[in-house]
């Protein structure tokens, strides 16, 4: 049985970061960050792709390589599809990835866990937490985010785990027991190369 980050297992794993003495003094001052649906594409789509993903999986990893540019081109960008990718937290490292994916903001978030997903091996496999953190910021860092907001955001417990809150209420809605999974108009399939996942979306698209 996998086994999920719980709230308490979210509180301890930013706690055990140690970066509380970087946090800035304005910090605190930004008011509670929100959880924000990460989406791609047009509201009214036809189509609505969810996947539930983590950023510690190899398949997802692989899908987002292998697939996702050509779904998005294909599918996203023409407006037949909405795409909306929600964070599945196995292990604190994709926990942090994920904080850091979303400190972003909307705008920034897919072009951050394009990057992660790109370089995972770089990161995820890090047997120390801080050099994983290290090369996760590293990352941040290319996409124009600065190391205080990064701190910033990885220090927010309670985000932590309103984060968590999020993901485990759409997982056990959705029934998710594994990644990547995708829920399709409202139908759970599991991971696909492309031509299978087009021909699923073309069917759906002609119905």
């Amino acid at each position: 049985m996998t086994e999920f980050i719980t709230r308490r297992r979210a509180l301890s794993a930013t706690a055990g970061l140690g970066l509380a003495a970087a946090m800035p003094p304005w910090a605190a001052a930004q008011g509670a960050r929100g959880v924000d649906e990460m989406a791609l594409g047009a509201e009214d789509a036809a189509v609505e792709v969810i996947e539930y993903a983590s950023l510690t999986c190899p398949h997802c990893a692989r899908f987002h390589t292998d697939v996702f540019g050509k779904l998005k081109e294909n599918y996203i960008e023409p407006g037949q599809v909405r795409f909306v990718m929600r964070d599945v937290y196995f292990d604190r490292y994709g926990l942090w990835a994920a904080m850091i994916a979303r400190c972003g903001g909307p705008e920034r978030y897919f072009g951050i866990t394009d990057r992660l997903y790109r370089k995972q091996s770089e990161w995820a496999r890090k047997p120390e937490p801080l050099e994983a953190v290290a090369e996760m910021k590293a990352i941040g860092r290319q996409a124009g985010l600065s190391d205080e907001q990064m701190d910033a955001c990885l220090n927010d417990q309670a985000w932590a785990e309103a984060l968590v809150a999020e993901y485990q209420k759409n997982r056990e809605a959705d029934g998710i027991d594994s990644t990547p999974t995708f829920v399709i108009n409202g139908e759970k399939f599991s991971n696909m190369p492309y031509d299978d996942f087009a021909s699923t979306l073309d069917e759906m698209l002609a119905s």
